[in-house]
């Protein structure tokens, strides 16, 4: 039998990302939001016009690790810290970003389809505008 895993379409993935924008605006804060797929490829990205460049790279960072683990960021982020069980987690995979901002997408049956990754401002508004984009993935 072949296996086959539920994926996040095209069109939810934009929806994802406007509702993180939707967010982004009301908190008034400017964010680079990046949805990826179940693979954990990129499927759709947005930089708010004045957000800082170097926080690209840490979105797509924080939407993968939360789909690589399946977990928020924020969670791998307390399990990594010294003494922890995934202590130094962060250096493999090519890098990852163990604090909030990543959580995982899922569908309205529960499954997994991806995960969006949120970076621009303080690790609490990050997780606020990720929480608003995974909610209107279910």
């Amino acid at each position: 039998m072949p296996l086959t895993t539920p994926d996040i379409s095209l069109e939810l993935a934009q929806s994802v990302l406007a509702a993180a924008i939707d967010k982004a605006i009301t908190i008034d804060t400017k964010m680079d939001i990046a949805v990826v797929d179940a693979g954990a490829n990129l499927k759709a990205f947005a930089r708010m016009d004045g957000a800082w460049l170097g926080s690209i790279d840490i979105a797509i960072k924080k939407a993968k690790t939360a789909r690589f683990f399946d977990m928020p960021t924020g969670e791998i982020g307390k399990l990594s810290q010294p003494a922890g069980p995934l202590y130094n987690i962060e250096h493999s995979n090519n890098g990852l970003i163990t604090f909030p901002g990543g959580v995982p997408l899922k569908d309205a049956n529960g499954a997994i389809i991806g995960a969006i990754g949120v970076s621009g401002s303080s690790v609490e508004n990050d997780h606020a505008v990720a929480e608003a984009g995974a909610a209107a993935a279910r």
